[in-house]
């Protein structure tokens, strides 16, 4: 009977996320009704229980992890050619008995994120990403009544990153309204681009089984969270229409889209490889000043213990144990703070049992979204590039927005935390 009770906390969860985001409305008089509230939360619930509880959807997104599989073994051919057996060829020397081959993050699977950068491009000149873009748009549309372009960026943010969905969007970013405009960056904030996908799924793929499909359900799912959070936070009717004449992403032809696909998945490649670098190094510097500070429960005082310690009551609303609040808090904490990826790879290195399989669920589900303090920064800057005489208005919502797209990400978590049992 407990243990029944305790799989209702999610909505708990979402009361308070809901509840946040009202409180922090620039307008409360203008947010919608609570019909609308509760039809969107409806929507989440009614997409997560469609992708996750009924098989043959579920097996249509499983056919990812066969495609991510050939699309890995194809990878690590070139990273092969390139980097020896750092980027995956047979070693040169034998292994200690019992010992694994070595992973090398930066050479076997990094260029993972160059290989599916230049594919997605290709898709997209081939119109089969802005078909099924357009699917979600009119989808959403359908469904929570958004604008037409809202509903396109939504769509855009499955697939694309925080550069390269805003270029969907550029011929309309001057006339859309305040509220489409924050409902684009939250929906940036609050998803994941197919090439980040596949990495933070290559990651986890020892923790959590299926992990491509759980990544992709991920995005669909948080869809509607993202649209109701930036609804509450920054209401408004904005109705701007699709214009199939507006400027956006195009390629001049197949050659041209791999080669630029290729150079922004450089880009991208050597962007993780930095961030990771500076975020271990300021992590290490802030676990060394803590040390000073006396041991708590026989342990040393470190960054994660305290983001754990702040975060672990909302893990536990939105439905993991109170014993495993304060790990999977931390790694929330971690995501917010640091970088997503980061909290992904503490996540596959958790000792075995840390974490039971329902919690390992809802935080792979609410830390799958780039809300970081480092993409406030590239959100603004590609929008502001794109829109100069908006820049003013884009740097005020970009704070608001990484709170929004946090939000919608637990609400996500929360979700699964209702949906999943066991």
């Amino acid at each position: 009977m407990v243990d029944r009770i305790a799989h209702f906390q999610g909505l708990i969860g979402l009361a308070l996320i809901i509840g946040i985001a009202f409180g922090l409305s620039e307008d409360r008089r203008a947010v919608p009704g609570w019909r609308w509230i509760a039809g969107a939360v409806a929507v989440q619930i009614g997409v997560a229980v469609v992708v996750l509880r009924v098989p043959l959807v579920w097996s249509a997104i499983g056919l990812a992890n066969t495609g991510v599989s050939a699309v890995e073994a194809a990878s690590r051919v070139g990273s092969s050619y390139m980097f020896g057996y750092l980027g995956g060829a047979p070693l040169p020397f034998p292994l200690a008995p019992g010992a694994a081959p070595p992973v090398v993050i930066a050479f076997q699977i990094l260029p993972l994120v160059i290989v599916f950068s230049a594919l997605s491009a290709l898709l997209w000149h081939w119109r089969v990403l802005s078909v099924i873009v357009r699917g979600l748009s009119w989808a959403l549309q359908r469904s929570l009544g958004v604008s037409g372009v809202v509903g396109l960026g939504a769509g855009a943010t499955v697939f694309l990153g925080v550069v390269e969905s805003p270029l969907v969007l550029r011929g309309y970013f001057a006339r859309m309204s305040r509220a489409e405009l924050f409902a684009i960056m939250t929906l940036t904030m609050a998803t994941i681009s197919g090439a980040i996908l596949v990495l933070y799924a290559q990651t986890l793929a020892k923790a959590v089984p299926n992990a491509v499909s759980h990544m992709i359900a991920a995005s669909l799912i948080s869809l509607p969270a993202a649209l109701l959070i930036a609804r509450l936070m920054v209401p408004g009717e904005g109705r701007t229409a699709e214009d199939r004449d507006a400027p956006m992403l195009r390629y001049s032809s197949s050659i041209d889209a791999v080669l630029r696909g290729t150079m922004d998945g450089l880009q991208l490649f050597l962007a993780v490889i930095a961030v990771i670098i500076v975020v271990f190094a300021l992590v290490s510097l802030v676990d060394q000043m803590l040390a000073a500070a006396p041991m708590v429960s026989g342990a040393p005082v470190t960054l994660r213990r305290l983001l754990g310690w702040m975060l672990a009551p909302l893990m536990w609303t939105l439905g993991v144990p109170w014993g495993e609040a304060g790990i999977a808090g931390g790694l929330m904490g971690t995501k917010a703070v640091l970088n997503e990826y980061v909290a992904y790879v503490d996540l596959a290195a958790l000792p075995p049992g840390s974490l039971g399989g329902r919690s390992t669920l809802i935080v792979t589900y609410a830390l799958c979204g780039v809300a970081n303090l480092a993409s406030i920064g590239l959100l603004v800057s590609t929008i502001g590039t794109l829109c100069p005489e908006r820049r003013g208005e884009v740097s005020a919502l970009g704070l608001r927005s990484w709170i929004a797209g946090n939000g919608a990400s637990a609400m996500t978590g929360a979700v699964i935390g209702l949906v999943t049992f066991g």
